[in-house]
């Protein structure tokens, strides 16, 4: 039939079989036509509707889009001439076959329709469709066919059909054009990043993505340089869409965790859960006595949790890109098969000379086309696996970070910050890591079977034998990867517990330096990381063992989910009970309220009830541990209810205890996300008491803060926590305890004009909590807390009158009212008042960004007197206005020590060679020898095993397979078979000694890090914030432990591969050296092309990292402030920024892989092609064996080419751990600890110490802060030291224990110069009690005596001078209680009575007391000046006072001002003539040396 369409023969298999090849002419006019125009109509309604459906605003006419409508335009002129040539010709005599009418049709009808196509892309951000390219490529390929059979009709018979050749040439040749043209992307306006524009050939190639790694070649990335991601990847949209699986699924696993519970309980009815006895209430302090039962209990049974819903969620939110994936790797997979059977082709085709040569070209042709196709669906399909992983790792990390903003306290209680970050951080990656594999799991299965089914078709039955071991491997490999996931938990657990000691370190690292601690503490990280190195050693083991690795990454992955479903399946705080009534006629209102911070334990807040009325003043009083803070976070809804509920009025602020304050400037932090109003931030400044602070600081109130408000003052830090509080615009106020760390006058000064009746708050309800009792008088109700509950309350008159437990209290410590009340008389005038505020409370001034630059501490006596103090505040007042405007007009350059934090140092360019060296040294070169003559002797037996094997082959022919003796088939088999044996025993030895050796350089590394870090000055700690040295311990050292070495050996392993690949093909063709030479050329400048910018982006990586994971500590460490201002949704907006930046790095670095990726493979495929066109160039001298072996080695070279560009960029990017590690190690050091000159036995004796002119400055950029001070210090004298901000008070203390080092002049103890001696020699013989108590987690002995030093009973005496003896018995662990991480079990007064018992414990002859009575209740307070006053008599002692009534039995005082010695003398004799002591006191209240108030 179709022969009388066509008017000729439609088939004729003659044809094929003669040297010269062609179809006829009817097949390539019929069936090769309609398969391009076939595949255009079937795609075409789908994609027009899916346009329609999907369509975005119409972009504007470009001239692409026009050079492509024209062209086709064209093409459609072409097939009207055709038809016309036809109808011309049907007029003649010859009958006009049908087939010349019906095509110009057909292609009529189909150009109208692409143009039609073309024109609808318009309203796509993609303009370029892939069916129309795939279109084109397919109209090409098999118009080629009719091209070349017209080409040889014409050369045979010029006039035949010349009319129709020649406009099938040229429309031949605009198909080709339109091709070429859909090659180039269309911009679009509406998206930033081209991948989206980017056209089909494009996308296939990566070739949108040349711009940014020529970019990369030319000069290092920055982020500006590089795309973002696309919306719909963006972490919101992510989070969004998990989320709503995440709720599905998480239900379904709460069901049937309830079943299994209920289950449970059937089997055992006993184990009921302990009830909440009322009556058993206990303060917070007290709360920890249960714990370590708790603990026991634990450990016993495992928790049980809803499970294995984390999974599924993640599934159903990306199935899609699943379903994609796995399309394309079963095509790759099946294709993976089609080579081989082109390789037996290709040995058939040499073995026989009978077959013609094209077949030959053609089976080249052929194997270059499929290896084509699979690098495009292998790359396509690892582009679409690792952005799977990258969206999985960001939606884990964003969900965690979410759920810390509602994760209740009991859950919260279970993680240290240490951990939570780690589940962001580890088990996100691992997750990650997973991802990339998934489809192995089903993709080896199909690969085995298909593997047999053909081995089968070879072989026959002796396939069985290699299924037969594979089969009795895989338990074996069961039972390694079980060991290997115990290992792996065990290992994270060590990690976590590293990593928490670290953290601690970091934190405390002051008390170290002053205790001289830092020994103890390096060991404990030391005997962790030992255990870490110890379970690597045996992982490692255990590797080179399984062979089989890919049995293992699933059950890494396993581990992490357990860890993630368990945190993001906790329970969310339960704010039910707090209820928010706007029309409520009270603030807040208590209603049978009792709370609890556990269930298990008893209840902490008991049946409280209180009403508390709008704008009211309330006071809450109580001793220590009373439950004063816990009632605030009722208040908060912080708290488990247990019956009972709150309701609250409006919006509430809160002012925590600790003050939490944000690593950023001090203007942001009181802002706190709100909008900026001048006038009100001036009044909250100047209230709050911060103008002086500002003055003092560099740069004002742009000056940075470090992290956890490091170089502030504790009191600057609750004055910038309470502006944050005054400065939202809230109904409610919840203040804990704001005044403890503050002076007495700054007190009042803030009471006055913030918190007080005529305060910026007024007007305001006002919840304060307080130790401070001459406020007490004002308030208009007090409430005193006692145990849990509400002892009484009313007011202050009320109170006194009913004579109850305050009035009793009251009176026990308020000896002397009298000059309290003098002191507030003269406040009438306004001018007085602000002669307050310069005296702001000492600020430590170890705080690295002080740069005291104090000229207007000349311009301003000291006296309270001058009539020029309240002008001199307006000029500071307008100064800072000045100044912030001009910070806004211009970005000035920043003051002087404004910036604190370093920006974090991004090395660029290539790594250093002596970092690599460094790598290997610590290896040792001697491993390092062995290893690789290990892997060479391997590949030479793997080369000579396979040449033995093709001579093996060729034996066939000799003997013809009928009488092969068997002398020689038992020396084929043998050696064989020894060489095989010496291939994995040599891959053994290496592997394993690599193992070692590593786990030696990590060892080394983390030792010489460790060490380091612990001698830096105090200085790089003010500096560098700790997220940033912590990463250095975690995210570094854990790539130097496993990433590092697996690359190191892959690396090897490749080289030599590829090496014996081409001496293998060279053996073989000598000629094919022509073709490695250019290839390898195009080869090495591909990979530094790619080199720079992958090692430039893995380095952007991990910088864009470390602030998610510091912003995501830093508000798990301030959730509370968070939660109560509602602040949530800002903070979630922060991290998903944050997670962007960092996605965008991750995303291109993905993406140049796989640029890198799809060059290489055609390398690879065309060393493949070129290998076999020589095969059949050459046949003549080549044997069918000699083939097979040169192309079967020729196709694995794809994939190690491949694999040695990715491993060397690998060690590149890895090796970047060592060199951020090697940074650290070179940080410089402070003195040593110990020196050759040893202080005598028994120094210092009698305590004298001498200043002599010192001097001394914070960094050598920064002004003298001390400036020359002599002064002597007689044995066991008592020494206070005043002086207003900044006179250089702290710095004394850091000098006396050479924190800072002398600038000029020296110090001397007892006649020893302290400089001529180690820093532990000196420090361990001096004592401090510092002003904020630092405790770290392990027990309470631990806390004390970390060396061992002392017996039990010196530290139960210690404890009982200290007051702590009868807290410490009623626990049931007594010296051994846990402490939490940063001492967070114990109430801030009990941590301040452990530094008391530090103390006590040294008994050296000088003790330091950086005023630390700050958050001691006044009975405390009390408790502490008498031990002081006993313990410490024969000591010299030397009192830093914020408040002047602690100093007035001092022998002796000394006033300071900017950093020189004003006044030298006793009390009572600076009292007598006025001078700057004499007014503090008198600002302070206090006439004579008798008169202490508090």
């Amino acid at each position: 039939m179709l022969d009388t369409y066509c008017n000729s023969t439609f088939w004729n298999s003659s044809l094929l079989d003669s040297p010269e090849v062609d179809l006829p002419l009817c097949f390539e006019q019929t069936v090769l036509v309609w398969i391009p125009l076939g595949f255009l109509w079937l795609l075409a309604p789908w994609q027009l509707l899916h346009v329609y459906r999907s369509r975005t605003k119409k972009s504007s006419i470009t001239k692409l889009y026009l050079a492509k409508q024209v062209i086709v335009g064209f093409l459609l002129i072409l097939a009207a001439i055709d038809l016309a040539l036809a109808l011309t010709e049907g007029t003649g005599q010859a009958a006009v076959p049908a087939v010349r009418y019906t095509n110009p049709i057909l292609y009529l009808v189909t150009w109208v329709l692409v143009l039609l196509i073309q024109h609808s892309r318009r309203w796509c951000v993609q303009k370029d469709s892939w069916y129309l390219s795939l279109f084109w490529i397919l109209s090409i390929l098999c118009g080629t066919f009719q091209f070349q059979t017209l080409i040889r009709a014409l050369l045979k018979d010029s006039s035949s059909n010349l009319a129709y050749s020649c406009v099938y040439f040229i429309f031949y040749a605009f198909q080709i054009l339109v091709l070429i043209l859909s090659a180039f992307s269309e911009k679009d306006d509406s998206s930033k990043n081209p991948s989206t524009t980017a056209s089909f050939l494009s996308s296939i190639t990566f070739s949108w993505y040349d711009s940014t790694v020529l970019k990369g070649f030319r000069k290092p990335l920055t982020l500006e340089d590089i795309w973002d991601i696309e919306d719909a990847a963006k972490t919101k949209a992510l989070v969004s869409r998990f989320e709503k699986y995440m709720a599905e699924e998480l239900q379904k696993a709460r069901r049937a965790f309830q079943k299994r519970q209920k289950k449970k309980s059937k089997r055992n009815p006993g184990a009921s859960v302990n009830g909440l006895d009322k009556n058993q209430s206990q303060s917070q302090d007290v709360l920890v006595l249960e714990e370590t039962k708790k603990k026991k209990k634990k450990s016993e049974t495992t928790k049980d949790f809803p499970k294995s819903w984390l999974v599924k969620a993640l599934f159903k939110t990306f199935y899609v890109i699943l379903l994609k994936s796995f399309l394309l790797k079963v095509v790759y997979d099946i294709l993976t098969f089609l080579n081989p059977q082109l390789l037996k082709l290709l040995i058939a085709f040499a073995n026989d000379r009978g077959i013609y040569l094209w077949t030959g070209y053609l089976y080249s042709i052929l194997l270059f086309v499929v290896a084509l196709i699979q690098s495009f669906c292998l790359q396509y399909y690892f582009q679409l696996c690792f952005m799977l992983g990258m969206k999985v790792r960001t939606t884990i990390m964003a969900s965690v970070y979410k759920k810390a903003l509602t994760v209740s306290n009991r859950a919260r209680k279970q993680y240290t910050i240490g951990e939570t970050v780690n589940l962001m951080s580890v088990d996100a990656q691992k997750l990650m890591d997973v991802t990339n594999f998934i489809h192995l799991l089903w993709s080896n299965v199909l690969q085995i079977a298909l593997a047999i089914y053909f081995l089968w078709a070879e072989l026959g039955p002796s396939v069985l034998a290699g299924v037969g071991v594979m089969v009795i491997l895989i338990p074996i490999n069961g039972v390694l990867a079980t060991r290997n996931r115990a290992i792996q938990v065990k290992n994270m657990k060590n990690k976590d517990s590293r990593l928490k000691i670290m953290n601690e370190i970091l934190s405390g690292i002051k008390i170290l330096k002053y205790f001289a601690w830092e020994p103890s503490f390096q060991n404990q990280v030391h005997n962790l990381r030992k255990k870490e190195l110890r379970n690597l050693l045996r992982f490692g083991q255990l590797q080179s063992a399984i062979m089989f690795l890919l049995y293992l990454t699933p059950v890494l992955a396993s581990v992490s989910t357990e860890r993630l479903e368990k945190y993001l399946g906790g329970d969310d705080l339960d704010t039910s009970a707090i209820r928010h009534d706007c029309n409520s006629d009270k603030a807040v209102q208590f209603s049978e309220a009792s709370f609890t911070w556990d269930h298990d334990l008893g209840v902490t807040i008991q049946d409280v009830n209180l009403d508390i009325m709008p704008g009211q003043l309330v006071a809450v009083v109580g001793t220590v541990g009373s439950g004063k803070s816990s009632l605030m976070s009722a208040m908060l809804g912080e708290m488990e209810n247990v019956h009972g509920h709150i309701t609250v009025k409006g919006s509430v602020a809160y002012v925590p205890q600790q003050s939490w304050i944000q690593n950023g400037t001090i203007k942001e932090n009181i802002l706190f996300g709100s909008e900026l109003d001048e006038k009100k931030y001036q009044r909250v400044l100047e209230a709050c008491a911060l103008l002086p602070d500002l003055e003092v600081l560099p740069g004002g109130d742009m000056a940075e803060i470090g992290e956890k408000g490091i170089n502030l003052s504790g009191g600057q830090k609750q004055r910038i926590s309470l502006a944050r509080a005054t400065y939202q615009n809230s109904d409610i106020y919840i203040l804990d305890d704001p005044l403890s760390a503050v002076d007495a006058h700054v007190g009042k000064h803030i009471f006055n004009k913030v918190l007080g009746p005529n305060g910026l708050l007024k007007g305001k309800t006002r919840i304060l909590v307080t130790h401070s009792i001459h406020f007490l008088p004002q308030v208009d109700e007090i409430v005193v807390v006692g145990n849990g509950t509400i002892m009484e309350k009313g007011s202050y008159s009320t109170l006194l009158a009913n004579k109850g437990l305050f009035a009793k209290n009251l009176k026990t410590f308020v000896k002397q009212t009298g000059p309290e009340d003098e002191a507030t008389v003269n406040e009438d005038s306004e001018d007085d008042d602000c002669g307050l505020v310069p005296s702001v409370e000492e600020i430590p001034e170890d705080v690295a960004s002080l740069s005291m630059k104090k000229e207007n501490d000349l311009h301003r006596t000291l006296s309270r007197r001058s009539r020029s103090s309240s002008r001199h505040l307006k000029s500071l007042k307008d100064s800072l206005k000045i100044r912030n405007a001009n910070i806004l007009k211009e970005e000035e350059e920043p003051v002087r020590g404004q910036k604190l934090i370093k920006k974090e140092f991004v090395q660029t360019g290539k790594v250093k060679f002596s970092i690599y060296l460094k790598y290997l040294q610590a290896i040792g070169w001697c491993s390092i020898v062995f290893i690789l003559l290990g892997f060479v002797i391997y590949y030479v037996a793997f080369i000579g095993s396979n040449l033995w094997l093709s001579a093996w082959t060729s034996d066939s022919k000799i003997y013809n397979g009928t009488n092969y003796p068997s002398s020689q088939r038992d020396l084929r088999v043998g050696v064989y078979g020894a060489l095989g044996v010496a291939q994995g025993l040599f891959v053994f030895i290496a592997n394993i000694w690599s193992v070692y050796g590593c786990n030696h350089a990590s060892n080394i590394l983390h030792k010489q890090l460790l060490n380091n870090i612990l001698r830096a000055p105090m200085s790089f700690f003010d500096t560098t914030p700790i997220g940033r040295i912590v990463n250095r311990f975690a995210g570094d050292i854990s790539t130097v432990d496993d990433t590092l070495p697996m690359s190191l050996r892959s690396w090897v392993l490749c080289f030599l591969g590829i090496i014996s690949t081409l001496v293998m093909i060279c053996l073989a063709t000598p000629i094919f050296v022509v073709v490695i030479i250019p290839l390898g050329i195009i080869y090495v400048s591909v990979q530094i092309f790619y080199v720079a910018t992958s090692r430039q982006l893995r380095r952007l990586d991990s910088v864009t990292r470390s602030p998610i994971y510091s912003h995501f500590s830093e508000t798990v460490s301030g959730l509370s402030v968070i939660r109560a201002f509602e602040h949530q949704q800002r903070f979630l907006k922060q991290s998903e920024t944050a997670i962007d930046t960092n996605q965008k790095c991750v995303f291109s670095w993905i993406t140049s892989n796989r640029w890198l990726a799809v060059r290489l493979e055609l390398i690879g495929n065309l060393i493949v092609f070129f290998a076999s066109l020589m095969m059949v160039i050459y046949r003549n001298n080549l044997s069918g064996d000699t083939v097979g072996f040169v192309l079967s080695n020729a196709l694995n070279i794809t994939q190690t080419l491949n694999w040695l560009v990715r491993m060397t960029s690998e060690i590149e990017t890895n090796i970047v751990a060592v060199e951020r590690i090697t940074e650290y190690i070179n940080v410089e050091n402070e003195a040593p600890w110990v020196t050759d000159k040893r202080p005598p036995e028994g120094w210092p004796s009698k305590g004298e110490i001498q200043f002599s002119n010192y001097q001394v400055r914070y960094r050598p950029e920064l002004d003298l802060v001390l400036k020359g001070i002599t002064c002597d210090i007689k044995s066991t004298e008592k020494i206070g030291v005043v002086g207003r901000t900044g006179a250089g008070k702290s710095s004394l203390t850091n000098c006396l224990f050479r924190i800072l080092e002398a600038a000029g002049g020296q110090i001397t103890i007892d006649g020893v110069d302290i400089a001529s001696i180690g820093l532990h020699d000196l420090r361990e013989k001096l004592t401090i009690i510092p002003q904020d108590p630092i405790l770290f987690s392990g027990s309470l002995r631990m806390n004390l005596d970390p060396f061992n030093n002392y017996s039990d009973e010196e530290i139960w005496k210690a404890l009982e001078l200290s007051h702590l003896k009868s807290f410490v018995a009623g626990l049931q662990a007594g010296l051994s209680y846990e402490v939490t991480e940063g001492g967070d079990n114990l109430s801030i007064g009990q941590r301040q009575l452990l530094c008391l018992a530090r103390a006590l414990l040294r008994k050296s002859k000088i003790l330091i007391m950086d005023e630390a009575t700050a958050a001691v209740d006044l009975e405390t307070d009390q408790l502490i000046q008498t031990t002081i006053q006993t313990e410490f008599s024969h000591c010299t002692t030397i009192t830093i006072a914020h408040r002047l009534h602690t100093i007035m039995d001092s022998d002796k005082v000394m006033v300071l001002d900017s950093g020189k010695i004003v006044e030298y003398d006793s009390p009572e004799e600076l009292l007598k003539n006025p001078g700057p002591f004499y007014f503090m006191a008198q600002e302070a209240g206090i006439e004579n040396t008798n008169s202490t108030t508090f």
